[in-house]
């Protein structure tokens, strides 16, 4: 009962502090002072860090996601019939993909918003 909650709590927490960085990423990246006082230079270089940060986000996930589901497939075929190790496998290609992917939403979210904005 308490690994449940503990891991409830975790979970909650997690995705509190994941909405609070896309938040901060938001104010910097269309902040109101950017559209009512031109382009000042701290803001600007705040704004290039975060898409490098981004650029470099998307570089390192594609070969990570391949390594993991690389190793996923790995351990399905090598389980030799344990259905633990193939329940990990699956596990582990069902994670690697679906983190991707939200790699690749939150992209295709940003460039949105960045285009609506501009």
């Amino acid at each position: 009962m308490k690994q449940k909650k503990i891991n409830i709590k975790q979970s909650i927490s997690f995705y509190i502090l994941y909405i609070f960085i896309i938040f901060f990423i938001l104010i910097f990246f269309y902040s109101p002072t950017v559209f009512a006082l031109g382009d000042p230079k701290l803001i600007s270089t705040i704004n290039n860090a975060f898409k490098d940060i981004e650029s470099w986000i998307l570089k390192i996930s594609t070969p990570a996601a391949a390594v993991a589901v690389g190793t996923g497939v790995f351990m399905k075929k090598f389980s030799f019939g344990d259905e633990e190790k193939i329940r990990t496998g699956k596990k582990l290609i069902k994670g690697s993909l679906f983190s991707y992917a939200f790699i690749l939403a939150i992209d295709l979210i940003l460039s949105t918003i960045q285009s609506l904005l501009n």
